[in-house]
């Protein structure tokens, strides 16, 4: 079954225009944008499985230069 989840990254300072922008080039992930408040960008991801998942997040999102920390939310319904 797919698994979509919200993912709230902290960017490193000026990093989050391009962050979101190499992010929506990635398979899997839905959309991404710059944002205001506690976190820099917030990511829409979607994957076969939650294990799918894990290493989206690892392989992809948290590789890209400029992503600091990431903090995974997945939709419960």
């Amino acid at each position: 079954m797919a698994v979509k989840a919200f993912i709230l990254i902290d960017t490193s300072p000026g990093k989050a225009k391009e962050v979101a922008n190499k992010l929506r080039q990635v398979p899997g992930v839905a959309d991404a944008h710059a944002v205001t408040g506690p976190h820099d960008v917030i990511a829409v991801v979607e994957a076969a499985d939650v294990s799918a998942l894990g290493e989206l997040v690892v392989q992809k999102v948290q590789s890209i230069l400029g992503v600091s920390r990431s903090l995974t939310s997945i939709v419960a319904g």
